[in-house]
């Protein structure tokens, strides 16, 4: 018989028994949820005590659409907010700017300027409500957007929560919407990781994502080992930026994935969180348990969903959330099962925000904190990500680092894609509905369409700030950030007076575009 293997080239037994784990360590490898080396939870208790954030991702055409949206989730049940920004945003760029034309508002919400921000938040109180912003390249003009706003609603920084992604390495490395070349956004990096600890304690500075990574090819083990390579690099440049490790690093958090492989994909929870423990406390010498906490948020695989049988992909996606949360999230968003085809249509986001209601209250997995803990099959599969994610982070380190291994990360995670579609090309791997149970049938699925009207909403309310703004102020401003950018100081505090002076999110990258440059892969 053929052996079997994971995704990650695992080999797997027909049974597990004690002998799958010689020499098992059970205070190292397993502990307690809570301590050290949290591979079981980095709270006592998990869910026990409080169900994961039910953070569902939503963003589209113009922010009043949006906030329309987050206000109906919020009805039934969300807890916490994920915005989505369309690829003008994401890239700098204005609605107006040609390079912006048909992608205004697609894939997320248009934001440009603080005008947008506060219709996106309009009537959402910032001081009761988490936010999760999945922005890079300017996340820090977003977040400040987002801190303004909240003092214009009366709530003080400190008492702002949520995340922005602001990890700009995976970006290089699997996903595309970079701007600077690296030198220019590891540095904004750490300006706001620095601003943050000073002036917004309680939000997290950076998400360091293997979920794109993972979305383009990269298998779990991968996306573990490169995930936290990178994690390493942002760690010693915020050193490097003159702060001490337990003033920035309990503000990191992650963001993974989680696809159907249930078993391999809770042994990559576990295993990454025991690394970080390690890495931490041994390289960087933390001493507050805080900073040793890797606490995430996950995803479910939108690769894995379908264009065939659409409706499959509720299934899929219970069974990737089932995965997240027998792993450990903090957070999650569930897919919608429309998104091969469509931006989620209401009917579908609200099955995918009841999928996690179903699972948080009928499922009984907030009976006991690791329900999974122990078993032979996984403590041998945490064991071994454990080791392999080990093996990759060495090479990544004798070659230089993350920021040099950007093509190595590159060539890797498109072998591994490559290799995945064989597999589905030649019959190996079976998906249901394309090469397997195929039907052939005109699908009936109600998709969401957009007002193409949107766009020149966006652009008259973009002229209207413009015209209405005081310019000269607007234009020292802009002169304060590219004298930053030519110097030392922290970028973050002109930025945030040139924001508040109505300049646009365009407008500010440009300047930084000026003295930075832009960056262009090798290939």
């Amino acid at each position: 018989m053929e052996e079997r293997r994971t995704d990650s080239d695992i080999p797997l037994r027909s049974l597990y028994a004690p002998d799958a784990l010689p020499d098992f360590d059970e205070t190292a490898e397993l502990g307690i949820p809570g301590e050290f080396p949290f591979t079981r939870g980095v709270y006592a208790g998990m869910y026990t005590k409080r169900p994961w954030t039910m953070r569902q991702y939503a963003g589209y055409a113009t922010a009043t659409e949006s906030n329309a949206r987050y206000r109906y989730l919020l009805e039934h049940g969300q807890t916490g907010l994920s915005v989505a920004f369309d690829l003008p945003t994401q890239m700098g760029y204005d609605s107006d700017d040609p390079i912006a034309r048909g992608e205004v508002g697609k894939v997320g919400v248009a934001i440009d300027s603080l005008a947008d921000m506060r219709a996106l938040f309009d009537q959402i109180p910032l001081d009761k409500v988490s936010t999760s912003m999945t922005i890079n390249a300017p996340a820090s003009l977003l977040l400040l957007l987002y801190e303004l706003v909240g003092e214009e609603q009366g709530v003080a920084p400190e008492k702002l929560t949520g995340t922005i992604q602001n990890d700009i390495l995976k970006e290089y490395i699997a996903r595309g919407t970079y701007i600077y070349p690296p030198e220019g956004s590891m540095r904004l990096i750490t300006d706001t990781f620095t601003y943050c600890a000073q002036r917004l304690p309680s939000f997290n500075t950076i998400s360091i994502s293997g979920y794109h990574m993972a979305e383009k090819g990269a298998t779990a083990v991968q996306e573990v080992a490169f995930t936290l390579a990178n994690a390493i690099a942002y760690i010693e440049a915020g050193l490097s930026a003159g702060l001490a490790i337990d003033q920035f690093a309990p503000r990191l958090s992650f963001f993974f994935v989680a696809r159907e492989t249930l078993f391999e994909e809770v042994a990559k929870f576990r295993a990454a969180r025991r690394l970080y423990a390690e890495i931490m406390r041994d390289r960087f010498g933390s001493k507050d348990a805080k900073s040793m906490m890797l606490r995430f948020h996950t995803q479910t695989a939108g690769v894995q969903l379908t264009a065939q049988q659409p409706e499959n992909n509720v299934i899929r996606v219970a069974i990737q959330a089932l995965a997240a949360v027998l792993g450990g999230t903090q957070s999650l968003h569930c897919n919608a099962f429309d998104e091969a085809l469509a931006l989620p249509t209401e009917k579908a986001a609200k099955i995918a925000l009841r999928t996690q209601q179903i699972l948080a209250h009928e499922a009984g997995i907030d009976w006991t904190a690791d329900p999974l803990g122990g078993s032979w099959f996984v403590e041998s599969l945490t064991r071994e990500v454990v080791e392999r994610s080990r093996a990759y982070m060495r090479v990544i380190e004798d070659r230089g680092g993350a920021v040099k291994c950007i093509e190595y990360m590159q060539a890797e995670i498109e072998q591994a894609a490559f290799l995945e579609a064989q597999q589905v090309e030649n019959g190996e791997r079976i998906v249901v509905g394309v090469n397997r149970y195929v039907e052939e049938e005109v699908d009936q699925t109600e998709l969401m369409r957009m007002d193409p009207s949107v766009i020149e909403e966006q652009i008259r309310r973009l002229n209207d700030v413009r015209s209405s703004r005081d310019q000269v102020a607007v234009k020292e401003a802009l002169e304060d950030v590219r004298d930053a950018a030519r110097g030392t100081d922290n970028l973050l505090e002109p930025m945030r007076d040139a924001l508040s002076r109505m300049a646009t999110i365009g407008e500010v990258c440009n300047v930084l575009r000026d003295v930075f440059g832009t960056y262009r892969p090798a290939s």
